[in-house]
């Protein structure tokens, strides 16, 4: 049967021929395409974790302003109840200073 002949370049040492020993400027020029292409498909994915974080990150901020908004109102409602109870208290006093202060310090025109 036939011999297989192994070309010499084949089974020379990496040592002896300098052409094996592709830099890596020497071999993305030689792949030049693929080189260009894992480029592209790795700044898309990059743009897609970013893109992905700022949706993540739209959704917690719109969670927070909720929570403020509920915080708002029950402190608005927290200081109105507060304000009806004083005057109320206010409209006990037969003198009537209490109530003036009161207004001024709301800013009531009643």
């Amino acid at each position: 049967m036939g011999r297989m002949h192994i070309p010499s370049s084949a089974s020379s040492s990496p040592a002896r021929n300098p052409r094996r020993e592709l830099g890596l400027l020497a071999n993305a020029r030689k792949h030049k395409h693929s080189f260009i292409q894992f480029a592209a498909m790795t700044g898309i994915l990059l743009l897609s974790l970013r893109s992905l974080g700022q949706k993540y990150r739209i959704h917690d901020l719109l969670e927070d302003t909720s929570a403020l908004r509920e915080e708002r109102e029950s402190l608005a409602d927290r200081m109105s109840n507060i304000k009806r109870d004083l005057r109320r208290e206010a409209s006990l006093d037969s003198t009537g200073l209490l109530a003036s202060r009161l207004r001024l310090l709301f800013g009531d025109e009643e």
